[in-house]
């Protein structure tokens, strides 16, 4: 086997000299696997929330022109990294051969079920038939093939849950770990996007950590969602609210804070434009997590400056510590949010 890259530059094809990420083509042929790399068979590419809802509103909602954009994005860079949003998702598959100079420095064996925890659009990714798309979900069943290089990081699917019900949450596993180590006992924690997948593990999370000194405020899309989340029983104040209007939403957070505002604001939604409630929603001093892969970091950075905000905002990063057993463990615990991420993911 030819020898790798350990993060996989030796797949890049233009531009020469970046990671498989960023590059704009990567190769993507399976054929042949160099010595430190993970050959997987694909059933479900699980694809990023803010990804999928662009796609589906180009294709206006039609499932062949869903497939045909898909397709489109994979033959032209190798991978699937959404070229409006820049982001990918992840995938379910089972381990089909394993690279020479890995074979006894992993927990992984020929058969294994694994869920990659590395971003589609750094994935060497060949999608030879798009078989079922699940727009509740952001699932699509394919056959296909992919790569995990020595760098990238995965879970096995566990025993104790079905397959698809893992995926959703490995998914978003970032959100939820990350909310364990920010909220301390005591904090106003302001979640937006509160009802959605992430947004549902992130207030079990906040609450957890907050206690009953805490407050956690949950904000959601539709009134739909807010009753599922107020059921839940995970925040202590529920509503349905517009992201993108920032006024609105200030003198909500203002209302059930007395002024105060939030300490930390957690925003898990999947649409562009939300940058300045979050901000203006927190205190001075406080601390913004931008979960959202449709957040615009320059208007986030710009828009603070403009108001004269001295919040600290940290970039969702998809990984921290041991986020994949964190998450996992709040479906373990949580029978009433394991039931609803049955109902909705699975």
């Amino acid at each position: 086997m030819k020898k790798g890259n350990k993060y996989g530059t030796h797949r890049v094809i233009e531009p020469k000299g970046v990671l498989p990420q960023p590059a704009d083509k990567i190769d993507n042929n399976m054929d042949e696997i160099y010595d430190n790399e993970i050959l997987i068979d694909v059933q479900t590419l699980n694809i990023d929330s803010a990804s999928f809802t662009d796609i589906e509103v180009r294709a206006k909602g039609d499932h062949k022109k869903i497939a045909e954009i898909m397709m489109g994005i994979v033959e032209k860079q190798g991978k699937h990294r959404n070229p409006w949003t820049g982001s990918g998702g992840m995938l379910l598959g089972t381990v089909e051969k394993i690279g020479d100079a890995l074979v006894d420095k992993i927990d992984l064996k020929v058969g294994d079920k694994i869920a990659t925890l590395v971003s589609l659009s750094l994935t060497p990714l060949r999608i030879d038939k798009i078989k079922e798309i699940r727009p509740d979900v952001d699932q699509v069943d394919i056959d296909g093939k992919a790569i995990l290089f020595e760098s990238g990081i995965y879970a096995k699917i566990p025993t104790d849950m079905p397959e698809k019900l893992a995926l959703s949450a490995l998914d978003v596993a970032g959100a939820p770990a990350q909310t364990a180590k920010l909220c301390k006992p005591g904090d106003t924690v302001l979640i937006i996007g509160a009802g959605g997948k992430s947004g549902m593990l992130c207030s079990y999370e906040a609450k957890r950590r907050v206690g009953v000194t805490g407050t956690v405020i949950g904000m959601c899309h539709s009134q739909k969602s807010t009753d599922r989340l107020q059921k839940l029983g995970f925040c202590d104040h529920v509503f349905p609210g517009n992201a993108t209007d920032p006024v609105s939403m200030i003198e909500k957070i203002s209302e059930l804070t007395d002024g105060k505002m939030a300490d930390i604001t957690i925003n898990n939604v999947n649409i562009p434009d939300t940058e300045m409630t979050s901000i203006l929603c927190t205190k001075n001093d406080g601390l913004v997590y931008l979960f959202s892969m449709a957040t615009s970091f320059t208007k986030a950075a710009l828009g603070a400056e403009g108001v004269g905000s001295d919040v600290t905002m940290i970039v969702g990063n998809g990984y921290t510590k041991g986020h994949a057993e964190i998450t996992l463990q709040i479906l373990r615990e949580s029978d009433a949010l394991r039931k609803v991420f049955t109902e909705l993911y699975s």
